[in-house]
């Protein structure tokens, strides 16, 4: 779906003498953040359905490959989603047979969450997506690495 980011041709009833050109959609930085986003995670998803996960879940299972084991609050944090997001995701994945969840003996208020046997061989049906997602995305790696750079030093300064 091409969109076109030049909004000029759209005409309100008064005209726009300049009081108003930050509340342009075409002068936000938040909004083709936004719709990248949302278009990136469209590009996943035939992905992600082969191997039986959402986005979401893709994302919390990386998470869990990398560590193994994390309470459900350092996962919210590394993904930053709250607890009501995470609570019935891993409970979904924790039906598919991919994480266990258990209370912490140490803080009974605390749920840690482990990546099961066949959540580890999940990854191997995972490895290529990065690969097939990078040849979907119409940028070259070097801008790739610049955005991402950007973005996290955004989202690092925002913290």
């Amino acid at each position: 779906m091409g969109v076109n980011s030049d909004l000029s041709g759209i005409s309100g009833k008064e005209q726009n003498d300049g009081r108003y050109d930050a509340l342009l959609l075409q002068n936000q930085l938040c909004f083709p953040l936004y719709a990248v986003s949302k278009e990136v995670v469209r590009l996943y998803k035939p992905f992600l359905d082969e191997i039986g996960l959402t986005y979401t879940q893709y994302i919390a299972m990386m998470v869990l490959w990398e560590r193994r084991s994390v309470t459900v609050k350092e996962l919210g944090e590394y993904l930053y989603l709250d607890s009501g997001t995470l609570t019935p995701l891993l409970k979904k994945m924790e039906a598919q047979g991919f994480v266990t969840r258990q209370r912490n003996a140490a803080d009974e208020r605390s749920v840690i969450v482990s990546v099961t046997d066949a959540g580890e061989k999940l990854r191997a049906r995972a490895a290529d997506i990065p690969d097939k997602i990078g040849k979907c995305l119409p940028i070259s790696s070097d801008e790739a690495k610049t955005l991402y750079k950007l973005l996290y030093q955004m989202l690092n300064a925002i913290q």
